[in-house]
């Protein structure tokens, strides 16, 4: 039975497990769940998810939300197959896939989303993007992108010279960052740019970010 994953193809964290999915050759069926029409919001699909947020993923009688919980499952589930993302042979390598997810969790997301909901979600709200919040979170960013800078300069990857979740994790937020005025944070660090050029390639995410329009559709 493939699995169900409830979201919208445009969605960050709903391409964030579809790319996941890709990765690990699984199959699954995308359940469209219309956002602009508030759908996410209705009993039937908070039964799914209380909190109203997607993704969902159904797995027969288990069914999972948060993204990264969702990712994590996947890569579990099929770590035989596909890509290796949780180096689940060895005890080291995965300890530090593990930091460097809780690093994309903590550090890395908190300062992203509020810069990214400023240029693409503040608009549909009928308002301009803040400038202040857009600098505030920049500076932020700046910082977390130093300490990128200074790992990538050391492995290929951030856990490790090997592709894993903490890169993943990533793709989808700083996809629709790199369409902002600010995306120079990125292209100014030599190696992290070279690391997002590589991640952002792989066949699986290009799969995924064909469908990632959010902005063209404010247009």
């Amino acid at each position: 039975m493939a699995l169900k994953l409830y979201g919208a193809a445009l969605s960050p964290c709903t391409s964030r497990v579809m790319t996941c999915l890709h990765e690990k050759e699984a199959d699954f069926e995308l359940v469209p769940v219309d956002l602009f029409a508030g759908e996410h919001k209705q009993l039937p699909f908070l039964a799914k998810n209380p909190f109203g947020q997607i993704p969902v993923l159904e797995d027969g009688d288990l069914s999972l939300f948060e993204s990264r919980a969702i990712s994590v499952y996947v890569a579990e589930k099929f770590k035989e197959t596909g890509n290796d993302l949780i180096r689940h042979q060895s005890f080291k390598e995965a300890a530090e896939v593990k930091v460097w997810m809780e690093v994309e969790s903590q550090q890395y997301h908190p300062a992203i989303s509020p810069i990214i909901f400023q240029f693409f979600a503040a608009p549909l709200q009928g308002k301009s993007p803040d400038q202040a919040i857009i600098d505030e979170n920049a500076g932020k960013l700046g910082k977390v992108l130093d300490v990128y800078e200074e790992k990538l300069s050391r492995t290929k990857y951030l856990a490790g010279d090997f592709y894993s979740l903490a890169d993943l994790f990533h793709l989808s937020f700083t996809y629709y960052f790199m369409k902002t005025p600010c995306a120079d944070l990125i292209n100014e660090r030599p190696h992290v740019k070279a690391w997002w050029e590589d991640i952002s390639s792989r066949p699986a995410f290009q799969k995924v970010a064909s469908a990632m329009n959010f902005g063209e559709k404010m247009n």
